[in-house]
């Protein structure tokens, strides 16, 4: 393996090894805390435009399965990790990391103190980053300059399509990708739902048209504030049937609703996120990856109410819209892979959908 640098915005500087495509990268580098389920982080659409740094030491140890994508291929930038597998045990391995990051023209590096640039990102915010292999003099200022920009339109469907239910179909969903997660559509369709996938440019009429029972609002990538017309779209279907917003979809959900979105320091990412319930007072372990929040308070308390918040920091975790008929979550319910928690979060759609009928476990 040749020499790599990893280079951050700060001016720091990481000599490691390189493995996966070779090349240069830039991106938005930021941490995950997942111990497994690295297949589903790097398919995640989520990360696209970001450098994924793995802060457990060795990723890879159970190969590559292409079942368990969450999407049709590696939408980062760029991959780095302490250590990785070069001999993986696993019936269902298909390929190794390396050669995964290989044949998506992904560039990673390995051997770098992932500890220690965790500690970096923690202590002073999400930075860019540079995979290169020839050391620059100075930070580039194509590094300084990097934004994460146009990610939705990327990562989301080109044209509509259908997935039928598991069983019998009891709901009609419309489901808007920003870059869903296949789980999500998957949930859905094992609870009875036939779901017709739209891609982000939908209008609102378009939508409609489908006579959906309800609407899924994904997750996707990216600054929420910026998709400015998916956000007047959403505004046109606000009312007119049950909506359920997960991750970006939460986000634009609230910014459609008059509210406001912050950037935080470092965003949560990894499957050991605690929330609480506000109403019960329980707390859940979740599965999450954004780098926005909603300001709940920018809401009006008319409109929505804070439901969920995050432990660790307090943010804003999940919002209920009782006279919209909507609610949305910013973290993954159907959380593949990770915690199962909040699971029934589907199910409190379905009893939207419903009408009322008490399908929610609380």
């Amino acid at each position: 393996m040749s020499k790599v640098y990893l280079v951050l915005e700060n001016g720091r500087v990481f000599e490691g090894e390189g493995f996966g495509a070779v090349g240069d990268t830039i991106g938005e580098l930021v941490f995950t805390t997942g111990v497994v389920g690295y297949v589903e982080t790097l398919t995640d659409p989520s990360y696209a435009g970001q450098i994924i740094m793995h802060t457990f030491p060795e990723m890879g140890n159970y190969g590559i399965i292409h079942e368990d994508y969450e999407s049709w291929k590696c939408h980062a930038r760029g991959v780095v990790v302490r250590n990785w597998c070069k001999d993986p045990s696993n019936f269902r391995s298909e390929e190794t990391l390396d050669a995964f990051l290989k044949n998506q023209g992904v560039v990673g590096i390995c051997g770098v103190d992932t500890r220690e640039i965790t500690q970096i990102i923690r202590e002073t915010g999400v930075m860019n980053a540079l995979i290169t292999r020839a050391l620059p003099e100075g930070v580039p200022e194509d590094v300084k300059n990097y934004t994460v920009k146009g990610v939705v339109p990327e990562t989301s469907t080109k044209s509509p399509y259908i997935v039928a239910p598991k069983g019998d179909g009891n709901y009609n969903v419309a489901l808007i990708d920003y870059g869903a997660k296949r789980n999500i559509i998957r949930e859905l369709s094992e609870l009875g739902c036939k779901v017709t996938v739209f891609p982000q440019n939908t209008k609102a009429d378009e939508i409609l048209a489908s006579n959906p029972d309800g609407i899924m609002l994904s997750n996707g990538a990216g600054d929420p504030a910026e998709n400015t017309a998916c956000i007047e779209e959403i505004k046109l279907l606000l009312g007119k049937v049950p909506i359920f917003g997960i991750c970006l979809g939460h986000q634009l959900l609230a910014l459609a609703a008059g509210g406001k979105t912050e950037k935080l320091r470092y965003g949560h990412r990894g499957g050991n996120q605690p929330v609480k319930n506000l109403e019960s007072g329980r707390v859940y372990i979740t599965s999450q990856n954004h780098g926005y929040a909603v300001l709940s308070e920018s809401l009006d308390p008319s409109v929505a109410t804070l439901s969920y918040v995050n432990l660790n920091d307090n943010t804003c975790e999940g919002l209920d819209y009782p006279s919209l008929k909507a609610f949305s979550l910013q973290f993954h319910p159907e959380a593949h892979c990770g915690p199962r928690d909040m699971r029934f979060a589907f199910r409190k759609f379905l009893d939207l959908m419903d009408g009322g009928k008490d399908n929610a476990a609380r």
